[in-house]
């Protein structure tokens, strides 16, 4: 019984199965039975592993920890949590893969003081999730220890290439931790002191380009998102509405009970992105700012093997922030997008996030062993 339930996984109601709804967190899709299985559930499965539940989701993954999910029953006027960082805390699982769309798994890891590793984009197949924003989001492997999320992330990865280059020298972004709230900055303060014992260089560098990818991400995702959520009509997919008079009240009345607020303005940018006044010159130049971003990041690994950076601006999120301020899940990404615009590989440890090169999700989460303080 104990090697089960150390075994137990559970995954967030972004993946697909053929024996559990699968909701994405919207009315949308209430209901809706799958006829496959995710593959990183399949190759989990095969690895001995064994998927204990589902957790809620915010609506299509978007959000700040999940607190836009239609079926949440979180009392009102509360710290907003993670029912899948509190379920590892608990035991009853000991790994979880979420869907990373907007960031959300490494908010979650930051201040649930958990391990998250968001790998390298296509590392871990996508195939059998509810997509939204398909070429920045990965599957993102969470974790009470580096070791677990270590295997678990060998159970369900793809590539064969694990770069084992010890990580010797890290760069912290002064253009990032402007907006930073103590608790933060004492968590940075920590890790970079916990890396120089260890023997690794750090040093603070200056960089106006790599905080672009916030404004970049925004409008590639709200883009894909406008088409990936297309196909939920009331139609072929998703909620339909009961109270219609002809076909055009069909999609608006299907879709506007079926999508919540944060989603309905995230289509709504989408489309207006993508129109043909603003698809060349606002979505065509955040495909060249996403190209420059990663060229960027090139350039820096020439000199660094990492680069550390906060996850998030603050370690409690509540109602409040959110009633101050709807849109804080697509102001609190500039510290996720980044590694999400480029492709790379990053690492949740001790509170703060390490970005490191394509492939180099190993050498990550030894350093991330680090952070933790597992090695004291």
């Amino acid at each position: 019984m104990k090697e089960t339930k150390m075994k137990s996984i559970l995954v967030d109601d972004m993946f697909l199965t053929t024996d559990m709804t699968t909701s994405a967190g919207s009315k949308m899709l209430d209901g809706y039975q799958s006829l496959i299985t995710s593959a990183a559930i399949t190759r989990a499965e095969a690895a001995g592993y064994t998927l204990a539940m589902k957790a809620p989701v915010g609506e299509f993954g978007i959000d700040l920890l999940g607190e836009t999910c239609a079926y949440d029953s979180r009392p009102h006027n509360q710290t907003l949590k993670n029912l899948s960082a509190q379920m590892l805390w608990s035991g009853d699982v000991m790994g979880a893969l979420c869907l990373d769309v907007n960031g959300y798994p490494r908010r979650v890891a930051a201040q649930s003081a958990l391990v998250c590793l968001k790998p390298t984009y296509g590392a871990i197949s996508r195939h059998g999730v509810i997509s939204v924003a398909p070429s920045g989001e990965t599957i993102d492997i969470f974790a009470r220890s580096t070791d677990d999320c270590r295997n678990l992330f060998d159970a369900v990865t793809d590539s064969a290439l694990k770069d084992a280059t010890p990580i010797r020298r890290v760069a912290l972004l002064t253009s990032l931790d402007t907006d930073m709230n103590v608790e933060v900055k004492r968590n940075i303060n920590i890790a970079v002191s916990n890396l120089k014992k260890s023997g690794i260089f750090t040093t603070y560098i200056e960089n106006d380009i790599i905080p672009a990818a916030k404004s970049a991400w925004n409008v590639i995702l709200c883009a894909e998102l406008c088409k990936s959520l297309a196909r939920y009509d009331g139609i072929r997919y998703g909620h339909r509405a009961e109270s219609f008079s002809n076909l055009d009240e069909l999609y608006a009345n299907s879709r506007t009970e079926g999508f919540g607020d944060l989603v309905k303005a995230a289509i709504l940018y989408g489309s207006d992105v993508l129109s043909e006044q603003n698809y060349q010159t606002v979505y065509q130049k955040a495909l060249r700012v996403r190209r420059v971003v990663a060229e960027e990041f090139a350039n820096l690994f020439d000199d660094f093997d990492a680069v550390l950076l906060p996850a998030c601006s603050q370690m409690i999120y509540a109602e409040g922030d959110l009633k101050q301020d709807k849109f804080i899940a697509f102001e609190e990404n500039r510290y996720t997008a980044p590694a999400t615009l480029a492709g790379l590989p990053a690492v949740v440890a001790g509170g703060v996030q390490l970005i490191g090169r394509t492939n180099a999700e190993h050498a990550l989460l030894d350093v991330a062993r680090i952070l933790a303080g597992e090695e004291r």
